[in-house]
């Protein structure tokens, strides 16, 4: 017995898909538009009361969601209120004793199919404006893969898991990462994925939210100037130039074992022809195999950026 349920409706219907009649062997979905307009016949439509009465559990599971205590506004119409707004039309489905011929399967449904039907509600909000031209769209995830629309993951905003685990499914690599000694506080549960990336899409590398490094500085706020001396390099790479987000081996998710070589990729001496921004090199008087030439920010205080001293002194 295939599952019909999922209270909320779809919203206007200006992205729900086309007429299809069941003469062509699939089931009927919503009305085609006609003038802007949704069209509905409501005779085709059964009423979530009649679904509950073969999918009573499920019913009673999306009771107890977001979905089933939405409260829909007028512009909806009523027939598309409850399983149907997701499901189609099911009255045919349900007279003729559950053909799923008849119904909207969304499990057999294709991953742009599925989430067409939840952004036909929720593609107008800020946060998921963008999904469409996300990398998770682009890689085949929908939706109902961190969602469960019936309610079934028992979590806030009906994830099937934590949220971090959810990333960790697909991410397995970054688990790691945040098992090395160095690394931000996501295991521990202080800090989420989400903290740092807009799992919605946006217009940024790795999805990550704000901007390129708008996520580190809305912790790290003292780096983010504007500063009178700014350092090139934090200009022009970023936050993850000289450090590893999630995690490292090195003290202060350094990119290098040690802090002088992370300096030395670029204030080698070496140029390259042609380089717009020519790197400065170390002074000849730093004997860099002499201790107290080593620790770059024994002196260079201010690496991210000073308001006093063109070489980042304090």
């Amino acid at each position: 017995m295939p599952l019909l349920v999922g209270v909320l409706a779809v919203g206007l219907m200006a992205a729900a898909p086309g007429d299809t009649s069941t003469a062509d062997g699939k089931p009927e979905k919503h009305a085609k538009k006609s003038g802007g307009t949704v069209v509905l016949d409501p005779e085709k439509y059964a009423g979530m009361e009649v679904c509950a009465t073969c999918h009573e559990d499920k019913a009673r599971e999306v009771a107890k969601t977001v979905h089933g205590a939405a409260k829909l506004p007028a512009r909806i119409a009523k027939p598309l209120w409850g399983c149907e707004g997701c499901h189609g039309p099911g009255k045919a489905h349900a007279e003729s004793g559950g053909d799923t011929s008849l119904i909207h399967r969304l499990s057999q449904a294709t991953p742009e199919e599925r989430t067409a039907v939840c952004l036909s509600c929720h593609g107008g909000q800020d946060e998921r404006i963008n999904f469409r031209r996300s990398e998770h769209q682009i890689g085949q995830v929908s939706c109902d893969s961190c969602h469960a629309p019936h309610g079934e993951g028992g979590h806030e905003r009906l994830l099937r898991k934590e949220p971090n685990d959810l990333c960790f499914s697909c991410h397995g690599e970054k688990r790691n990462d945040f098992s090395l000694p160095f690394h931000h506080k996501v295991p521990e549960g202080l800090m989420k994925c989400v903290d740092c990336h807009n799992q919605h899409g946006g217009f940024t590398r790795q999805q990550r939210a704000f901007g390129t490094d708008a996520p580190c500085l809305r912790c790290h706020s003292d780096k983010q100037g504007p500063f009178t001396y700014e350092h090139l390099a934090l200009r022009l790479e970023g936050c993850t130039g000289c450090h590893l987000p999630h995690g490292s081996n090195n003290p202060r998710l350094l990119t290098r074992s040690e802090q002088r070589f992370v300096c030395l990729e670029c204030h080698s001496q070496i140029v390259s022809p042609g380089e717009e921004f020519p790197t400065v090199g170390t002074p000849t008087f730093h004997n860099l195999s002499q201790g107290r030439y080593q620790t770059c920010t024994t002196c260079h205080v201010m690496i991210h950026g000073s308001n006093i001293s063109n070489v980042f002194f304090e």
